[in-house]
């Protein structure tokens, strides 16, 4: 994660996390907001922030918070744009480069917090927000009407087209 490549850079330096929580709020502007969108192939995001709290533990930085945003998706089936509202948990472990380079394969547990490298003297919570976010879209939004659209198109449903569907247009014709 770096804040040169990030659209949403929000880089907060190492020397000034302590072990005491420190509060950090995050709102990507107009700007940011579209260049995401494109990154992300979403129609929109009409809202994206996040509230994060910052600890260090020698080198390492934990991060926990809530990422709240307002996006646009496409249908898969239709291309009708879908609005959503998330209000995603982040946990993060920030760790230096050379550790996190160092450990191959880790096992993670549901308790876990997922563990990000960092090289150089700062965190970006910026891209630590952005990437909680596209985690969290629905891979495959579909609208409510998608399959009467579909069918509408012309476009048969799978259950009508598999291999039984010949038996049950045969069931039908016979009136069973």
């Amino acid at each position: 994660m770096t804040a040169a490549a990030s659209e949403f850079p929000r880089p907060v330096r190492i020397d000034t996390i302590g072990e005491a929580e420190r509060a950090i709020t995050v709102t990507a502007d107009e700007a940011e907001r579209a260049a995401l969108a494109r990154r992300f192939d979403l129609v929109a995001i009409d809202r994206l922030s996040a509230e994060i709290r910052v600890r260090r533990a020698g080198e390492i930085v934990h991060a926990e918070g809530v990422v709240s945003a307002a996006v646009t998706q496409s249908c898969v089936a239709t291309g009708a744009p879908l609005a959503a509202t998330l209000a995603v948990p982040l946990e993060l472990r920030f760790v230096p480069e050379p550790f996190a380079a160092a450990q191959d394969e880790i096992e993670l547990d549901a308790a876990d917090c997922d563990t990000v490298g960092y090289d150089g003297g700062a965190i970006d919570v910026g891209e630590a927000a952005a990437e909680t976010l596209y985690l969290a879209l629905d891979p495959f939004p579909r609208a409510h009407d998608a399959d009467a659209v579909l069918k509408a198109a012309g476009v048969i449903a799978e259950e009508d087209a598999g291999p039984f569907a010949a038996l049950k247009g045969l069931r039908d014709r016979l009136g069973e």
